[in-house]
């Protein structure tokens, strides 16, 4: 991961991410493009002139401004490359023109003012479905981001999952164990497109030897019986693919990595 792209804005996952985006580069030797996006979008019930969003914007303009000096501080004292883009627009959109030419987009859980909302970010659901890279979560408890932690695969055996474990191939070859875990449904015959040895093999033909467990689903939600599964395994990531079993609406993420999202306990890298 030579080219990491960073999401920064002042929500309370800033630090985190920041932490992640430099650990990542350290061990790649990589260079992090910090992308900050400031919207003309601000709107105010009965606003029909635009009032209220042209007194906003100085304030708007202000905060960003004092983000990145902070943020430029703290990188001045690192041993990384970075360059630092300030766009007009929506995040998800320029952040989804920019990795273009990127090998991973880090993000938080929640973009700001979605704090406390029980439902994933829904920023991090377009980036994760239109991407052509993968999307690192990373939670805002995250300390360091460890690239030989163990890491854990979310298996279903969709294109999905396989194309998820395929983008991750750089940080799995780094990575101490890789296990790939199959939750098994109570009392029904699993179905898969590409069975878990399948994903073995091809970890295997890259010089990766993979562990393939199968997890009882038991009572606990499949994303709550996968973060216990990494936490017992002092997995530093999981790796999954962006959608469930759920595939009626672009917009919605499947059950499984909606619910993860919602409030994950560990960095999660997603793909599609």
């Amino acid at each position: 991961m030579k080219s990491i792209l960073l999401h920064v804005d002042g929500d309370r996952c800033m630090e985190a991410r920041l932490q992640v985006a430099l650990d990542l580069a350290r061990a790649s030797g990589g260079h992090i493009t910090c992308l900050q996006a400031v919207s003309y979008e601000v709107f105010a019930p009965g606003d029909f002139y635009g009032s209220a969003m042209a007194a906003a914007m100085p304030r708007i303009k202000e905060a960003a401004e004092e983000l990145r000096r902070e943020i430029e501080t703290d990188l001045a004292n690192e041993d990384v490359a970075w360059e630092w883009r300030f766009l007009y627009g929506m995040a998800e959109q320029r952040l989804l023109e920019q990795s273009a030419l990127h090998d991973i987009i880090i993000v938080g859980p929640h973009d700001v003012g979605e704090e406390g909302s029980r439902g994933p970010s829904s920023m991090v659901g377009q980036l994760a479905i239109h991407a052509p890279v993968p999307v690192l979560v990373v939670p805002g408890d995250t300390k360091k981001f460890e690239v030989t932690a163990p890491v854990l695969i979310g298996w279903n055996g969709s294109p999905e999952a396989a194309t998820a474990l395929r983008m991750a191939l750089p940080i799995l070859a780094k990575s101490s164990q890789v296990y790939i875990a199959c939750v098994a449904e109570k009392n029904e015959k699993s179905f898969y497109d590409f069975p878990p040895t399948e994903a073995a093999i091809y970890l295997s033909r890259h010089g990766i030897e993979a562990e393939v467990i199968s997890i009882p689903k038991g009572d606990a939600k499949i994303a709550d019986t996968l973060f216990s599964a990494a936490q017992m395994r002092d997995c530093g990531m999981i790796v999954m693919g962006a959608y469930g079993h759920s595939r009626l609406a672009e917009m919605l993420l499947g059950g499984v990595t909606r619910r993860m999202l919602s409030e994950p306990q560990t960095p999660i890298l997603l793909g599609r």
